[in-house]
């Protein structure tokens, strides 16, 4: 069991500029239930993996660079899936918010909702991931079934906390016309979605699996085309617009 005054982290990016606004510093916490056919991460698998930090320490750190985030940025706790460590995200986000600091919260929704609320009401931003819409999708992508992260969405509608969603697209597995119309009409039932981003996915971690002696899961899977997700991305606004303009 992860002790709750204790982070456990895969790594620390002090200047990150695309998980989430401004410049962050970004702790990946280690530890994650799910295993995506695209994670580019696999040596956030393991959890208590890596170093150990309270959150003291963590404010500390954050302090060195507080300076340069600017009226924008902060810190974003990614993964790994950071709701395996939710006590201690509780208790640092708490401690990082009372100093003036803008926390934002990279995740899958994946984690025990006993905690769900507690960490939502520490954090100022959710940048979920949407794995997929559709469940047997969510399953192939994910190997987990997608109840876990329902019930997350849920407490999140409740909460009422800013939602950045992000999805990664795959080539002949998620660009799909019917995987875009179902995450198009997930989307618009949400509240306090400030931002829709589709991600390209890309095989740069690939060298990670070959150096953890890890079968790939997408060996003969090209990346995807920069132009062409921008354009889905385009295309996913304007029908979610459509939709929320229709149920209006």
């Amino acid at each position: 069991m992860i002790k709750s005054n204790l982070g456990y982290f895969s790594k620390i990016e002090p200047f990150g500029t695309v998980d989430g606004p401004g410049v962050r510093t970004v702790f990946f916490l280690a530890g994650c239930p799910l295993r995506c056919l695209y994670c580019h991460n696999p040596e956030t698998w393991a959890y208590q993996n890596g170093n150990s930090l309270t959150s003291d320490e963590v404010l500390k750190m954050v302090k060195r660079y507080q300076s340069y985030y600017g009226k924008d940025g902060g810190v974003t706790f990614s993964g790994g899936e950071p709701l395996a460590q939710s006590e201690f995200l509780i208790e640092t986000c708490a401690l990082l918010r009372s100093n003036g600091i803008h926390v934002a919260l990279d995740t899958s929704g994946v984690g025990n909702p006993l905690y769900h609320e507690k960490v939502l009401n520490q954090v100022d931003l959710v940048i979920y991931d949407l794995k997929a819409a559709d469940s047997d999708l969510y399953r192939r992508i994910t190997s987990q079934p997608i109840d876990p992260t329902e019930v997350f969405l849920s407490t999140l509608q409740r909460v009422g906390t800013p939602i950045w969603i992000r999805q990664v697209i795959v080539p002949k597995i998620n660009d799909t016309p019917e995987n875009l119309e179902a995450t198009a009409q997930k989307i618009a039932t949400l509240k306090n979605v400030v931002k829709v981003e589709l991600l390209p996915y890309h095989t740069m971690g690939k060298a990670k699996y070959d150096k953890l002696h890890i079968a790939y899961p997408l060996e003969d899977t090209p990346a995807m085309d920069l132009e062409l997700c921008k354009r889905l991305n385009e295309s996913l606004i304007l029908r979610i617009e459509e939709i929320r303009s229709t149920n209006r």
